[in-house]
């Protein structure tokens, strides 16, 4: 069976045009994505280590094991990127409230703040973007909008 022909999640048949609007995504997607990675703030910190400090912004603290699922790498690994961002003064561990042979993760103020600058420097950069757009283009990204970010989550 081919990938056109297999049936979706809903049970409709995958079409060409499907298929061409799937490709267009993760392909845009991709690109935007790495453009958008160059816009930070701080260059001393790896992408990865960015995404742990966003992580811990959007879900609150969290234990190296809770961690390293949550941005799918292993344990040894995630204990060595919250080690490096303890460093630099950007996370604390705390005793976990129920489980005193494990550590809570948390971020800092150092590094809310230096997510908010992040924020603000993406948002400027991509607003710089969006002002090329046309009226109808600019109402169907807002509209789309909603749809990228549950696709984020799934």
């Amino acid at each position: 069976m081919s990938e056109l022909s297999r049936p979706q999640p809903d049970g409709r048949q995958g079409t060409p045009d499907d298929a061409a609007a799937v490709s267009a995504l993760r392909s845009a997607v991709m690109r935007l994505s790495r453009r958008l990675k160059h816009q930070r703030v701080d260059e001393s910190l790896s992408p990865t280590e960015m995404s742990v400090l966003g992580t811990l912004a959007r879900c609150g603290s969290a234990t190296p094991g809770e961690l390293a699922r949550k941005e799918h790498v292993q344990p040894p690994s995630m204990t060595r990127i919250v080690a490096m961002l303890e460093a630099k003064g950007l996370v604390r561990l705390e005793p976990h409230p129920d489980d005193r042979r494990q550590k809570v993760v948390t971020q800092t103020e150092q590094a809310e703040a230096m997510l908010e600058e992040s924020r603000r420097k993406r948002n400027a950069w991509l607003a710089e973007l969006v002002s090329g757009l046309d009226e109808d283009e600019w109402a169907k990204l807002r509209a789309a909008a909603p749809v990228l970010e549950k696709l984020a989550q799934l």
